[in-house]
């Protein structure tokens, strides 16, 4: 289900510098393509792994795929991968260098598995201007794969915050330690807030939404949506409806222990708790000393060790997104 459902006759409208991305309009035909952001709160987590090998597992099973990535300024996923910088990176299609993303998609040496390579030459890379970041999402939910794995940034920048909403799947990583399990928090609160402001934009909202939130204070969402509909119902209910689309998926990583294990069902069920929202657990990576000695020898795990627990994770989590797709697809079990 996509994270994003505006309006298909929204017109793409800067009105402030950090004015929440908007959704580009429908395509004339259904768009069976799914775009995958992998972000979280803070860097060192393995979003570029699990980006990677996500990536090698989807292809595997005839999937055709294009890992972009989408750290800005910081991109590292070609190492990840084992292969050098390439010749074209990010920074050719956003300074119009060249015309489409395509042109800037190189071979990782795995079939079907495509990689844009991210910007590293030039510092301004690390913002875009609002009309070349909607260039780039445009291009990158035309492109005539399965699916596009985005590894973003670490942190809460809008840039990461728009890349993670207009996704099919927003995968939160997070590491079992709690500091990271914080800054998850942090991230996905960032997330659903700029949501919110991004469809009271769309529908007019705004004044509505100030009024209100200067008016108290709100323990969560539902208390917030509550407030609105006792003012105004259809605002309500509306606002309430596009809320219940943001459901973000979790992974959790570098799992050592039993109790490392139940922390992404514990974070499931917090963010139900106090946001009154679904989120979606995809599965736990264990930790593994193969995973780090893959990394040093420039090779993916699922090509170096595809035997280890670890790589065999992301079949299941793999198995869980198809499961999604043919849910949000055929409606059963929706």
């Amino acid at each position: 289900m996509p994270v994003v459902a505006d309006a298909p006759t929204l017109k793409l409208v800067r009105t402030d510098p950090e004015e929440p991305i908007r959704r580009p309009a429908a395509a004339p035909r259904r768009r069976t393509r799914r775009v995958i952001s992998v972000g979280g709160g803070k860097g060192g987590i393995g979003k570029s792994l699990i980006s990677a090998n996500l990536g090698i597992e989807l292809a595997r099973r005839g999937k055709r795929v294009v890992l972009v990535d989408a750290d800005l300024g910081g991109a590292n996923l070609h190492t990840t991968l084992g292969i050098d910088l390439p010749r074209r990176t990010l920074s050719d299609f956003i300074e119009r260098k060249v015309q489409r993303i395509e042109d800037v998609v190189t071979p990782t040496g795995i079939e079907d598995l495509g990689l844009v390579s991210g910007a590293l030459d030039h510092l301004d890379a690390a913002n875009p201007k609002y009309a070349q970041k909607m260039r780039f999402l445009r291009h990158v939910q035309q492109m005539d794969v399965d699916y596009a794995i985005l590894d973003l940034g670490a942190g809460t920048h809008a840039n990461v915050l728009d890349f993670f909403l207009v996704s099919d799947h927003g995968v939160l990583v997070l590491v079992p330690e709690p500091t990271a399990v914080e800054n998850a928090y942090r991230f996905v609160k960032a997330a659903f807030w700029r949501r919110m402001r991004n469809v009271a934009s769309v529908y007019g909202y705004d004044p509505l939404l100030r009024s209100v939130m200067e008016g108290g204070t709100f323990k969560s969402p539902v208390e917030l949506v509550a407030t609105i509909s006792e003012r105004d119902p259809d605002a309500g209910r509306n606002l309430a409806r596009h809320l219940a689309l943001f459901r973000p998926r979790l992974i959790v990583n570098q799992a050592r222990t039993p109790q490392d294990a139940d922390i992404g069902a514990a974070v499931v069920t917090a963010w139900r708790k106090y946001f009154g929202l679904e989120m979606d657990f995809l599965g736990t990576i264990s930790y593994d000393d193969d995973m780090w000695r893959a990394v040093r020898a420039r090779r993916p795990l699922l090509m170096e060790r595809p035997d280890v627990p670890a790589a065999r994770s992301f079949a299941a989590i793999a198995d869980s997104l198809l499961a999604l797709d043919l849910t949000a697809k055929t409606g059963v079990g929706a």
